[in-house]
């Protein structure tokens, strides 16, 4: 995607002049300083790529894996050897808990490293962590061109000619959140770039305000109309018919259909079925975690630390950037991080294989 009319993706590496895989770094964009200031930072160890999951300078369930990957690949510059890339494995798999992208993509660099010998590791490291990214971007463009046809036949069953499409949606699933594309952004960009009307209601996303920092800059950046809202406001927009869908990513997905997604999603689906609004979910298979079935006793809920609640991040009119807290002294908060939207709630899902009821995945999956 562009930012100020140049491509970029979220993560890449850089193998340098001679093209040294012991010496390669991993550049992202730090999405704690958006929507204020852009910078890319360079990372050269596993550590520095724990800390950049743990500390969200990369988020959203595709980007951490992909992230993951090359945390591996940054580890084996030090060791190859047997002891300190499962050590590495484990340290990238405590990182962030609910998305099942993590995990997918760490097992999947094991699966493909452990036969190899030590010193065969670290280009074969380099190799398949460049083919997850590939990858993730190739699935993110077949839920963009599904999405699309649903965008589509939802304006032909709305419309006479010139109205315009009202799609909510909560948190940051966009290109920032994967490696380009994003998952419930991208049949909107597809949308938009079809010539189609469509809007987009843009949730605040308390406490971290994915969806008023991150999701509204980059629709900013690739001219999709947008109006950002309190994360309160969506029900109500609802009852006066001016959401016509609903479109969210997710962490992690049952293979029944329940959807792990940032905290206040389950709000938004309540809502939907109360109004008739369409809900749905937007994700690469790589988020279904094919091992659970009840999603609200199963997928694991990360509690963030309460400074997420307590300080708010904002630009002074002067120009500075401050941090300041919001909570009267001595009053606690907690920041449980996800919630989870049960598969009765949800209208359909919508993954590279193609949009489905949650009931369904399985089915899709299993066709060859």
């Amino acid at each position: 995607m562009k930012i100020n009319g140049k491509n970029f993706r979220t993560i890449w590496h850089t193998f340098g002049a001679e093209s040294d895989a012991k010496n390669a770094i991993v550049e992202i964009i730090d999405q704690t300083l958006l929507p204020h200031a852009f910078e890319v930072k360079c990372i050269s160890s596993l550590e520095a790529m724990v800390t950049a999951i743990k500390t969200m300078q990369v988020r959203g369930a595709p980007l951490i894996g992909v992230a993951a990957a090359y945390g591996m690949a940054l580890a084996l510059q030090r060791d190859a050897g047997d002891a300190h890339m499962l050590q590495a494995s484990k340290e990238l798999l405590a990182s962030r808990p609910t998305a099942v992208n993590l995990r997918w993509a760490v097992e999947r660099m094991l699966a493909r490293l452990q036969p190899l010998a030590a010193p065969a590791r670290l280009s074969a490291a380099w190799a398949e962590a460049t083919a997850i990214c590939e990858e993730e971007v190739v699935l993110n463009q077949a839920i963009g061109q599904h999405g699309l046809k649903l965008i589509q036949s939802l304006i032909s069953i709305k419309a006479t000619g010139g109205q315009i499409l009202n799609i909510l949606t909560h948190c940051n699933a966009g290109w920032l959140a994967t490696v380009d594309w994003g998952t419930a952004l991208a049949p909107i960009y597809a949308a938009h770039d079809a010539g189609l009307a469509v809007h987009v209601w843009v949730d605040e996303t308390r406490p971290r305000n994915q969806g008023a920092s991150l999701t509204a800059w980059e629709l900013g950046q690739h001219g999709v109309p947008h109006t950002v809202i309190t994360d309160n406001a969506g029900g109500h927009l609802m009852q006066h018919s001016k959401v016509d869908m609903v479109l969210v990513g997710a962490d992690r997905v049952t293979r029944t259909g329940d959807v792990g997604n940032k905290i206040g999603t389950y709000l938004k689906a309540l809502a939907a079925f109360d109004n008739q609004v369409p809900f749905y979910a937007a994700l690469p298979s790589t988020t279904i975690d094919w091992a659970m079935t009840d999603g609200l006793h199963e997928i694991p809920i990360e509690e963030r630390s309460a400074d997420e609640v307590a300080l708010v991040t904002g630009r002074l009119a002067t120009g500075e950037l401050a941090t300041v807290n919001i909570l009267p002294a001595g009053s606690k908060a907690a920041s449980p991080a996800f919630d989870v939207t049960p598969a009765r709630l949800v209208t359909g899902i919508i993954t590279e294989r193609g949009v489905c009821a949650p009931g369904q995945l399985l089915a899709i999956f299993e066709k060859t």
